[in-house]
């Protein structure tokens, strides 16, 4: 089974995480931390900061690493860095999104997370609940 290599964002700002909807293909609607593929010589922090800037127009910076989630979909295996991250500049324009909100540690259950990100939520209930 194929391997795709990602990194997501878990954006924190006034203790709500940032998440979006996927715009387009095979989980279109789903909803997920923010990030992309890993491209060849780039570490996971460089990928994060490229992948949000060409996503959403804004520059982060990467904080703390919280886990690698290993997730077997039925077309490949994810294998996704996650790390908690800030807001540096820009305003979280989607260019790639269908929708985005803001959400608290009560309303992180309210949208529907795809199942490798599903895995991340009490984590980061608890991390927003600091």
């Amino acid at each position: 089974m194929k391997t795709v290599k990602v990194v997501a964002a878990i954006i924190i700002n006034n203790n709500r995480v940032f998440a979006t909807q996927r715009g387009y293909g095979e989980f279109k609607d789903g909803w997920e931390f923010p990030g992309g593929k890993i491209e060849p010589g780039e570490t996971p922090q460089e990928a994060l900061v490229r992948e949000i800037k060409e996503e959403l127009d804004t520059e982060i910076e990467v904080k703390d690493y919280l886990e690698t989630v290993e997730y077997d979909y039925p077309e490949f295996h994810l294998s996704m860095d996650c790390f908690f991250c800030r807001i540096k500049s820009g305003e979280l324009v989607l260019k790639e999104h269908e929708a985005a909100k803001w959400l608290t540690a009560e309303t992180l259950d309210s949208v529907d997370w795809l199942p490798a990100d599903k895995g991340l939520i009490e984590q980061v209930r608890n991390r927003i609940k600091l």
